[in-house]
């Protein structure tokens, strides 16, 4: 599935099931719910891990639904502009940005 597919339908389901469709501040708040909820998963080796991540996923793109974001578009964007930039490590260990390309 595409990743605009997958908005498309979480979007529908949201608006015939009755769920936000309108408050952003509302959604990122359990959107925040949805990645301690994956975490936990993680740090206890439960086994729902993937379906937590799924719901990451599907609330993040109700986000990009709510404010006009293409998001399939959006993280072809990214990818290709995170491969051409590169990154070197500091004196601390830490990964820095070292150019942009």
């Amino acid at each position: 599935m595409e990743i605009g597919e997958a908005q498309k339908l979480s979007w529908e389901n949201k608006n015939l099931k009755g769920f936000n469709t309108t408050d952003v501040a509302f959604e990122f708040g359990l959107l925040t719910a949805e990645v301690g909820e994956a975490f936990t998963a993680w740090r206890k080796g439960l086994p729902d891990l993937g379906e937590e991540l799924a719901d990451v996923f599907l609330y993040l793109t109700a986000l990009a639904e709510m404010n006009g974001v293409d998001l399939d578009f959006e993280i072809a964007r990214k990818i290709e502009k995170n491969a051409g930039r590169s990154y070197e490590r500091n004196g601390h260990g830490a990964l820095v940005r070292t150019s942009d390309a």
